[in-house]
């Protein structure tokens, strides 16, 4: 039971992971004046980070897999702790990049850096996040959550529907990760 809970928290960051990659590149294609702001693209992007990791994903982390490893042992609290409080940060950090978003769609040359500095920092903490998750936190919950437990975290993870293995709740969020994919242009995606 373990072993599913864990893959399908695994998927959900590389969900993750593909459109933070997807945001960079294009970040890094604007800059470098290769290719202009496609700000629909871009929307959809910081609507797909609020929208799955900020609301359905974080929460049931912090709900399901670290409520059940407290209770099993205290070796991993100051780590969950840590990971809680990234996670009580990320709605003001996906509002900051709103907030940085609007500014470059309504003045693209003074607000490409306020936007790619705000999306840097996000997306290096996301990756350093979901590292210590994978490396320091699962190893833990491994060898201390009870048979019980996986099967409530991973009845919890299997309802949230990430678009890259879905249900039918998942529509919406398989629709707007298409939406991405079919955007982006070449190398990171379909369109261009």
């Amino acid at each position: 039971m373990s072993k599913e809970a864990l893959e399908i928290i695994k998927a959900e960051h590389r969900s993750l992971s593909a459109v933070l990659d997807a945001a960079d590149y294009l970040i890094a294609e604007i800059r470098a004046k290769r290719i202009q702001p496609e700000f629909k693209l871009l929307w959809a992007i910081i609507h797909y980070i609020d929208s799955f990791p900020e609301t359905l994903h974080h929460p049931k982390e912090d709900q399901f897999l670290f409520s059940r490893l407290k209770q099993r042992t205290d070796a991993a609290d100051s780590l969950i702790d840590e990971l809680e409080a990234q996670h009580r940060s990320g709605e003001k950090r996906v509002r900051d990049l709103q907030l940085a978003l609007g500014r470059f769609e309504a003045d693209q040359e003074e607000a490409l850096e306020v936007f790619a500095d705000a999306l840097n920092a996000f997306t290096q903490l996301s990756w350093r996040h979901m590292t210590v998750e994978e490396n320091e936190l699962m190893p833990l919950a491994e060898r201390h959550l009870l048979d019980a437990d996986w099967e409530e975290v991973t009845a919890a993870f299997r309802d949230n529907n990430d678009p890259m293995f879905g249900s039918e709740r998942s529509d919406h969020f398989r629709q707007l990760f298409r939406k991405i994919v079919n955007m982006a242009p070449p190398p990171v995606g379909l369109g261009g």
